[in-house]
């Protein structure tokens, strides 16, 4: 009996620096410079990562190259120098950058505890309420202009009465989400992602949702 041979891609799964997501086949990252180390960042999240100071890895080279052309008569060890000393220049510009990003970071709230409502319904209600007002919506957007609409899943568990789980799937990726009701400052948590609905239970791809063009959820 001939025996299947398993198919292996040399494809590395990259995810985006910025909103952690990884990057479906075929997409693009960018390549940025911020706190002296080199950040993948998503086509979705360039502006950010750019309001945030970060320098695309292919402009800064190319400013290097710019600001290092030799004068005509300029020796090669003068030359050689001076491309030195700007590309050093450029990686302590990049470590400033970070240590700023760094400093105006927002601190994190306290935790409140607060009462969680007992009726499933309001559970989901104020679950798609603080999802929607997080950054997540973007995420869903984004993969919905390259797969199409998501089924999406809203549930709380029965093992956690506070936590409502949040399922986002398509054909060929899946993102699964919680959110804690009696601790609401913690926003909302990416629990997992994959590529096959399989691996998710039963109950996860029961859909009684739906996303919006803009990745805003409603039951």
């Amino acid at each position: 009996m001939a025996r299947t041979r398993d198919i292996k891609t040399n494809q590395v799964d990259l995810s985006c620096d910025i909103c952690g997501r990884t990057l479906l086949r075929g997409e693009h990252a960018e390549t940025y410079l911020a706190g002296g180390a080199r950040r993948e960042v998503c086509d979705l999240c360039t502006v950010r990562a750019e309001h945030a100071g970060w320098i695309r890895e292919a402009g800064a080279d190319d400013l290097a190259l710019r600001q290092t052309r030799p004068e005509r008569g300029r020796s090669f060890r003068e030359r050689l120098r001076a491309r030195r000393e700007r590309a050093r220049e450029l990686q302590e510009e990049a470590a400033l950058d970070g240590a700023d990003e760094a400093e105006v970071e927002p601190i994190r709230e306290p935790r409140h505890v607060r009462a969680v409502p007992t009726n499933a319904d309001l559970k989901m209600a104020r679950a798609l309420e603080l999802f929607n007002a997080s950054e997540h919506p973007r995420t869903v957007a984004g993969v919905a202009r390259s797969l199409g609409p998501p089924e999406v899943t809203v549930r709380p568990l029965t093992d956690r009465p506070s936590v409502v789980a949040i399922i986002v799937m398509w054909e060929l990726s899946w993102y699964r989400y919680e959110i804690d009701l009696s601790d609401e400052a913690g926003g909302v948590r990416r629990d997992a992602q994959g590529d096959e609905l399989t691996d998710l239970s039963d109950e996860d791809r029961v859909a009684n949702a739906s996303a919006d063009e803009r990745g805003a959820l409603t039951m």
